[in-house]
């Protein structure tokens, strides 16, 4: 099961899981809230030890309140984001390679703390 990152992150985006935390460099960071790519994760928690707000943390182990986050990361790279001319995709070669997103999944852009 991939890591998600959940409400606790947005409007903070500390980034301290992409600083020496994430191997694999699937640690997208949007508009509002970062994004771990669920084809890219390989599943080591590197980001949920890192994370000082708790924001990671594997798919299973989501709460319940908050269980739209796991669909929320999947269509953050399988949708067309705004301002964006085609999806990220589920493979597009880490998230160095792809820079920021100034963008989220509709969810996360409509998501009221």
């Amino acid at each position: 099961m991939p890591f998600v990152i959940t409400s606790a992150c947005i409007d903070v985006k500390d980034g301290a899981c992409l600083d020496g935390g994430c191997p694999a460099d699937c640690i997208y960071t949007g508009g509002r809230k970062m994004y771990i790519n669920p084809d890219e994760c390989t599943e080591c928690g590197a980001c949920a030890l890192r994370c000082p707000v708790g924001a990671a943390m594997l798919d299973e182990m989501v709460p319940e309140e908050e269980q739209e986050f796991i669909r929320s990361e999947e269509l953050f790279f399988s949708e067309t984001l705004p301002g964006r001319d085609e999806p990220i995709g589920d493979d597009p070669g880490g998230a160095a390679k792809v820079g920021k997103i100034d963008a989220d999944s509709e969810f996360v852009a409509n998501f009221k703390k």
